[in-house]
């Protein structure tokens, strides 16, 4: 009897190991490595060690990416720095060279508010170039005084606004031209200032004579203020402004 529980507790004993513990290792044998699992780990780092290529190149090609986006705009810029050159130095090749570089649309409107807008422009070159009478011209400087905003200014603050934008050339005719545009368009901004558009085109050119004369060191005589009421008087329809 003690002999065959000896012989049980001895066979328990392999099956469990010496600390109690079940093992699935046959009588005799020792616990050899997982040989699955390394495999799974093994394979786990190639496809970690691929991501990581995988990423590198996608970061590669996005560094690529922006460096060609940085040089076509750097491109874009001396393009437009060269083109806004050429405008001060001839307004008119420089309005075409604009349009072919399509920085420009071939548009009154649009060329008119790159004018308005447009910074390194000379404004005696934008002066020159909404002087001119051809019929184009005229419709980019009807569109480029529709860009100001006249509402609620005394004559005098539009005027300020709308020379400050530009230089007024030398000719009578461009001034000329200029002028009832700007007259047309202050009327509308403000109805009911004056009583027609040609009362606000005579006071705006005498405005800008006034100006010139009082301020100009070659001119030795001054008007004084009942000289210049005189020159105004029955320009009004119906009587004196």
């Amino acid at each position: 009897m003690l002999v065959q529980e000896s012989n049980r507790m001895a066979k328990k004993t392999e099956r469990t190991g010496t600390d109690g513990c079940l093992t699935d290792n046959p009588p005799g044998q020792t616990e050899q490595p997982n040989i699955k699992t390394e495999s799974v780990r093994s394979e786990l780092l190639e496809h970690i060690k691929e991501l990581q290529n995988e990423i590198t190149d996608i970061v590669a090609d996005i560094d690529d990416f922006e460096r060609l986006v940085n040089s076509r705009k750097t491109q874009r810029e001396n393009e437009l720095l060269s083109a806004c050159r050429k405008f001060n130095m001839a307004p008119e090749k420089g309005i075409q060279l604009l349009i072919e570089k399509k920085f420009v649309e071939k548009d009154p409107s649009h060329i008119a508010s790159f004018l308005f807008h447009g910074e390194g422009l000379s404004k005696t070159a934008i002066g020159e170039y909404l002087g001119e009478r051809d019929v184009f011209n005229i419709q980019v400087l009807q569109a480029f005084v529709d860009c100001h905003s006249f509402t609620k200014l005394n004559l005098v603050e539009a005027l300020r606004q709308f020379l400050g934008s530009f230089r007024l050339p030398g000719e009578a005719q461009k001034i000329d031209r200029m002028m009832e545009s700007f007259s047309a368009h202050y009327c509308q901004c403000n109805p009911g200032t004056f009583q027609s558009t040609d009362s606000c085109y005579i006071v705006s050119f005498s405005l800008i004579i006034l100006n010139t004369s009082l301020h100009n060191p070659s001119i030795k005589e001054r008007p004084d203020l009942q000289h210049f009421l005189s020159l105004h008087r029955g320009v009004h329809p119906g009587g004196d402004l």
